[in-house]
C-alpha cells in the first residue's frame, strides 16, 4: 500500500511502510528521523491536530535499506469545512453583501487517482474541496412588499369604471334607438294620413273633372254642334224632287256609307222601280241606292260607296226642354242650321212615337238630322204644321235604327 510518501533520495524503495497512528492519537515519528506532515492530495493541513512530536511513543523501526529516520511529522493548523448539505437540499440565502454558497454535488463514488497524487489513506480527512453543483440553483422568490397600498388592484377598478360608462352608452343608445322608432312610426302615420288625403282630393278631382266634362258635354254650342255634323248631312235628288239625306253609323263591312232619310223623299223614284238616288253638296255628286223604305214611318235606308263620317245615335229617349239643332237643305240650299228645343214627345198610336220641336224648318229638312247638345241624332226631321209656327215633327232615332240594322 503506497503511504502517499515519495521514496527517500538516493535510496530503493522498501516494501515497508509507515504504520499509521490510532485514530484519535498523532502519530510518533520514527527514531533517527523528523516527522512528515501529512498532506491529503493537495497537501492542505488537517484540522484537530497540533504541530510537535509525539510524546512517549515508541519509535517505527526503519528497514534497513532507509538512510536513516523519517523526520518528525509536523501536524498542519485544523481547518474547518462546511458539512455536506442533505440530498437535494440547498444551503440557504446569503446575508446581503456576501457571495451565494454553492450547494455541493452529491457524491458519485470514489474518484479515481490522478497522476502525481495517491488517495488518502485510511483514517485520513480530505483536504479537497467540496466540488460546486452540476446546475446553480433556482432563485428564490422575493418577499412581497408590505408597503400600504400595494395590494390595491386598479386594472380591476378601471375594468369596472370601463364596464359602467359602457353600459351607459348603450342605455343612452337605446333610449335614442326608442325615440327614433317612435318618430318614424309617427311619420309613417302621418305619411299614410297624407297619403290618404291625397287619394281622396285626387278622386275628388277626378269626379269633378268627369261631372265638368259632362257639364261642358251639355253645354249647349250650336257652332261646335254644326261644325261636326255639315260634312256627314247632303241634299239627297230623288228625281224632281230633293231632300236632306245623312250617314249615320259605323262604315259598312264591304265598304261605303249607310245613310237615313224620308221614305216621301225618295217616294217617286221607288214607286217607278228606279233605285239610284244623288247625293249632293256644293259642287260635289254622289250616286246612292235605295235599300229599302218603311212607308208606315216614313223612313227609307240609303246607301253609297263613298266614304262618310257618320253621325252617332243617341242612346236615350229625349226630354222635353232639351236644345237641339236641325241641319238639311230647305228649298235646295244646303248646310242651313236652325236651333231650337224640345217642345214634347208624343207616343200617339194612329201615328206612333213623335219628336215635337220648335225650330224653324221648311220644305227641303225632311230627312235631316236633329241633333242634341252631345252631338248625337236623336230624330229625323219630317213635317211641320202648314197653318201655324214653330210646330215642327221627327221621328225618333230608336224607331230607324229598330228598322234598319244601320246603327
Amino acid at each position: 500500500m503506497n503511504s502517499g510518501y515519495p521514496p527517500a533520495s538516493g535510496a530503493p524503495a522498501s516494501g515497508s511502510a509507515p504504520v499509521p497512528a490510532a485514530p484519535g492519537s498523532a502519530p510518533a515519528p520514527a527514531s533517527g528521523s523528523a516527522s512528515v506532515p501529512a498532506s491529503g492530495a493537495a497537501g492542505a493541513p488537517i484540522s484537530g491536530s497540533a504541530a510537535g512530536p509525539a510524546s512517549g511513543s515508541a519509535s517505527v523501526p526503519v528497514s534497513p535499506g532507509r538512510p536513516g529516520p523519517l523526520p518528525p511529522r509536523i501536524e498542519p493548523p485544523a481547518r474547518a469545512y462546511p458539512q455536506a448539505a442533505p440530498a437535494g437540499a440547498y444551503p440557504p440565502p446569503a446575508a446581503p453583501g456576501q457571495p451565494q454558497p454553492v450547494a455541493p454535488s452529491p457524491p458519485t463514488g470514489p474518484a479515481s487517482p490522478q497522476f502525481g497524487t495517491a488517495a488518502a489513506p485510511a483514517g485520513w480527512q480530505s483536504s479537497s474541496p467540496p466540488q460546486p453543483p452540476a446546475f446553480p440553483p433556482p432563485a428564490q422568490p422575493s418577499a412581497p412588499s408590505s408597503a400600504p397600498g400595494s395590494r390595491r388592484s386598479w386594472p380591476g377598478l378601471v375594468a369596472f369604471v370601463l364596464v359602467l360608462l359602457l353600459a351607459g352608452v348603450a342605455g343612452f343608445q337605446t333610449f335614442q334607438l326608442d325615440r327614433l322608432g317612435d318618430r318614424l312610426a309617427e311619420l309613417d302615420s302621418r305619411a299614410a294620413a297624407g297619403q290618404e288625403n291625397d287619394t281622396l282630393r285626387l278622386d275628388g278631382l277626378e269626379t269633378r273633372t268627369e261631372e265638368l266634362e259632362e257639364a261642358a258635354g251639355s253645354a249647349f254650342n250650336p257652332e261646335a254642334i254644326a261644325g261636326a255634323a255639315l260634312p256627314s248631312v247632303f241634299r239627297v235628288r230623288a228625281g224632281d224632287f230633293t231632300g236632306t239625306a245623312f250617314a249615320v253609323g259605323k262604315p259598312r263591312s264591304g265598304g261605303g256609307t249607310n245613310l237615313l232619310t224620308n221614305h216621301h223623299v225618295v217616294e217617286s223614284v221607288w214607286a217607278a222601280g228606279g233605285r239610284t238616288v244623288y247625293l249632293e253638296r256644293s259642287d260635289q255628286r254622289y250616286p246612292a241606292t235605295i235599300v229599302e223604305v218603311d212607308e208606315a214611318n216614313d223612313l227609307a235606308h240609303l246607301s253609297t260607296d263613298a266614304e262618310f263620317k257618320g253621325l252617332a245615335a243617341a242612346p236615350e229617349q229625349v226630354k222635353s226642354g232639351q236644345q237641339i239643332v236641325v241641319v238639311g237643305a230647305p228649298l235646295g240650299l244646303t248646310d242651313t242650321v236652325t236651333t231650337g228645343v224640345v217642345s214634347a214627345f208624343r207616343t200617339e198610336q194612329d201615328a206612333g212615337p213623335t219628336i215635337q220641336f220648335d225650330a224653324p224648318i221648311n220644305p227641303g229638312n225632311s230627312g235631316g238630322p236633329v241633333i242634341n247638345s252631345a252631338k248625337q241624332v236623336v230624330g229625323i226631321a219630317t213635317a211641320k204644321a202648314i197653318d201655324a209656327e214653330g210646330i215642327g215633327l221627327a221621328v225618333p232615332i230608336k224607331t230607324a235604327c229598330d228598322r234598319f240594322t244601320v246603327c
